[in-house]
């Protein structure tokens, strides 16, 4: 149960407040094939990250499995667009998600909401592994009882005249939504870094994909003519009447937070494993240092997410391919390594990132040690 709340926290993340909006402006109501897509590929990816937890339970997760297959150079790559790019980036938005909800139920500027809401996931990874595994649970279970709830009161509102015209930009701009909403399913290659943790992680993956496609198809057939930037609200609103806003903020605080926790946590256990000395720590100082550079520059929510789901797209790919070499079954993680490039292959410019990091990474490595070592910044 801890795993698979583990597991949910990472995939059912804050992605669900903002990214059903973005992908109907993108593609309308077309964009339901997007997320139908991306729900048939988290099957063969989750299964295989599942498979190469159990057989390489002390493998520094995705990366750890990149460098069984590829070597210790496209380890530390992989450990690098984790680190670097990957949590520190992907936190921050997701940090941002709550904050503006909180904000425009309470007021304030969301930076700070969000600065608070890393500072609780820090404390409680701090905490301790066990201790963030039970938070996770109660957290979870409060976050699909109101997901769930934001569905069954949106639904008799959904007519046939929601979903016409279907494709109002072209079947292509599906492509484009799909690279949007890649952020909603990435997760699986945070929470790989926790399996060799827990006895059994391909059943809390089972768990774990039978409820994120009830609540993702159920939220993209029921918001997709829902307006606004936050379609959660009208739903929980006419659940709760005057008091949504503050459900919502609620609702925004759980999902940010439980992703949130999930990455960190990965991050810690693959820098630990990899000898790099207070992990948590220097997690928490890349975090700080992107806080400060993003209000500096006042970096938007859509910059964030772009470089997060395009980075983390790689990871997956990076996974996929040493699924293929590595597991005796390669017709799945082939199945779903062609899919993650076709849809890296919608990012445009963002693909840039994994780029320059994968230079970076190769550049640097530490005095009295190969360029190919796997030391990442985490």
């Amino acid at each position: 149960m801890r795993l698979t709340a583990m597991y949910l926290g990472a995939v059912l993340g804050p992605g669900v407040l903002v990214l059903p909006a973005l992908a109907t402006g993108k593609a309308g109501p077309a964009s339901i094939l997007a997320w139908v897509l991306l729900l048939a590929l988290s099957v063969p990816v989750a299964m295989s990250f599942a498979e190469l937890g159990t057989r390489y339970p002390g493998g520094h997760g995705v990366a750890g499995f990149v460098g069984q297959a590829f070597g210790p150079r496209a380890q530390r790559t992989v450990a690098w667009w984790f680190c670097a790019v990957g949590v520190p980036v992907g936190v921050l938005g997701g940090a941002l998600v709550g904050g503006q909800y909180v904000a425009h139920a309470a007021g304030g500027p969301p930076l700070v909401w969000g600065t608070l809401i890393l500072v609780a996931a820090f404390a409680a990874n701090h905490a301790g592994l066990r201790v963030s595994a039970t938070v996770q649970v109660l957290l979870v279970g409060l976050l699909t009882a109101l997901v769930a709830t934001a569905i069954a009161f949106q639904a008799p509102h959904v007519t046939a005249d929601d979903f016409r015209p279907f494709a109002p930009h072209g079947w292509l701009a599906v492509g484009t939504a799909a690279t949007v909403l890649f952020f909603a399913f990435a997760g699986w290659e945070a929470a790989s870094h926790l399996s060799g943790e827990f006895p059994d992680p391909k059943r809390a993956t089972r768990r774990t994909l039978g409820v994120v496609a009830v609540l993702y198809l159920g939220l993209a057939v029921t918001t997709v003519a829902v307006p606004g930037d936050v379609p959660l609200a009208v739903p929980l609103e006419r659940a709760f009447g005057p008091s949504a806003r503050v459900v919502t903020a609620v609702a925004a605080v759980l999902l940010s937070f439980g992703a949130v926790n999930t990455y960190v946590a990965g991050a810690v256990q693959l820098g630990t494993a990899m000898g790099v000395k207070r992990s948590l720590a220097v997690q928490a100082g890349w975090c700080a240092v992107l806080l400060v550079v993003t209000a500096v520059w006042q970096i938007d929510l859509d910059t964030l997410m772009g470089v997060t789901a395009t980075t983390l797209a790689a990871v997956t790919a990076a996974g996929m391919a040493a699924a293929v070499k590595l597991l005796p079954r390669k017709a799945p993680p082939a199945v779903a390594l062609a899919f993650t490039l076709v849809v890296l292959g919608f990012s445009g410019w963002w693909l840039l990132v994994p780029v320059l990091v994968s230079a970076l990474a190769w550049s640097v490595a530490p005095a009295g040690r190969s360029a190919a070592s796997p030391g990442p910044p985490c």
